[in-house]
């Protein structure tokens, strides 16, 4: 990992976090992304900051069905502690296997279920965020999860968002099933379904979890933490015990060191410059490649990672194209030396919101699912579709 700059801000010391058996030195959790928290992105984050890197989120039937992709995203390599898995799921006999399936097998050492993902494609057919809407359905599968779980002494918790909509709320009703039910903690996104990743998180929607919640267990908040600052001042506004970071780390994988220094009373900042952000680049194409065990795979995945990683550096079009097409790790190796190495932190133009920016839209959700709470058995068919792809967004 490459030495970087850093400058000095005074913050305040935070409490580490305890999830169940796991303590945490910082009580920071990397948002599982599909497409970005491979095993090489969490490696690259890991080696900044102690927390929670959890897994791409993963469907219950592939992993129950052993897909080779599935078995591919809930990999851990050794140095990977503790191992932490987010699994995504529609049926509580299916959710119920696939937990005891990673308990039995040693394959987790946390596990988060997810019911916040604002998919159009996932939504449509009643599955992560539109789910908790049905309190029977998510009830069900929350019970089992951690029933099946606790087996194992494993931790389980989920991650939400605020509801469908403003008219459509159901973060507070889902935080009460899932303490009663037992999970070891949760996570809010300050957005609903209808707003994806647009606007402003809701942190007040946070602050009304944590007072319904209390002390019984964390609560974790989620939404526009694009630097340390953010962190302190989410806390700090909502009470909440710890920060879920996602599209903020996007190219940033520094950030997670921020984090640990401003959370835990350090007034150390990374500000990298243009040299030492290439060196990490590099790097990350190196593990991207042994992930894949292939280099044209492995670079090939990187690409997407370029524009976050040089937002608001003298990086020219014709240079960040080219790099954008990298095939090898000689030739990214080559580019990246072409850039003036001693540029240095942009400041403000390489912060702030990076990632999925979209507007607020209507929901996509089943026909009829609004009309009431309960779950129509003779939809379970329809159901089931929300879990065809072996990971979402």
């Amino acid at each position: 990992m490459t030495t970087m700059t850093t400058t000095s801000l005074q913050t305040t010391a935070a409490p580490a976090l305890r999830i169940g058996n796991i303590e945490l030195d910082s009580p920071v959790v990397l948002a599982p992304m599909a497409g970005i928290t491979n095993t090489a992105f969490r490696r690259l984050c890991r080696e900044y900051g102690a927390g929670l890197y959890v897994t791409e989120m993963v469907t219950s039937r592939a992993l129950v069905e052993r897909s080779p992709k599935s078995m591919r995203i809930i990999h851990h390599e050794p140095y990977e502690v503790p191992r932490s898995v987010q699994l995504y799921g529609v049926d509580p006999v299916t959710i119920g296997q696939a937990v005891r399936m990673l308990v039995d097998e040693d394959r987790a050492d946390h596990i988060d279920l997810n019911f916040g993902c604002p998919v159009p494609k996932v939504t449509r057919k009643g599955g992560g965020s539109a789910l908790p809407w049905k309190l029977d359905l998510f009830t069900d599968i929350v019970t089992t999860a951690v029933r099946e779980a606790s087996r194992g002494d494993i931790p389980l918790t989920i991650k939400m968002r605020k509801g469908i909509d403003a008219d459509h709320l159901t973060y507070l009703d889902a935080g009460r099933i899932a303490a009663e039910a037992g999970v070891a903690a949760m996570t809010l996104h300050g957005r609903t379904t209808a707003d994806l990743y647009s606007g402003t998180a809701d942190w007040e929607a946070i602050a009304r979890l944590k007072d319904l919640i209390g002390d019984a267990v964390p609560v974790l908040g989620n939404g526009d933490i694009f630097a340390a600052e953010d962190a302190v001042d989410m806390m700090a506004q909502t009470g909440c015990d710890g920060v879920v970071i996602g599209r903020g780390c996007q190219g940033r994988p520094w950030l997670f060191g921020d984090l640990a220094a401003a959370l835990n009373g350090s007034d150390e900042r990374i500000r990298p410059n243009l040299g030492q952000v290439a060196d990490v680049v590099y790097t990350h194409g190196v593990y991207l490649t042994e992930y894949y065990d292939d280099e044209f795979y492995g670079v090939r995945d990187l690409r997407k990672h370029i524009a976050w990683y040089f937002k608001g550096y003298p990086v020219g079009g014709q240079a960040r194209r080219k790099l954008a097409m990298v095939s090898s790790l000689a030739e990214l190796l080559g580019l990246l030396d072409e850039l003036d190495r001693d540029a240095p932190y942009p400041g403000a133009d390489a912060e702030g919101s990076r990632g999925r920016t979209t507007r607020p839209k209507r929901p996509h959700l089943p026909e009829g699912w609004l009309d009431s709470r309960e779950m129509n058995p003779e939809r379970s068919a329809e159901l089931a579709e929300a879990e065809l792809d072996v990971s979402g967004g």
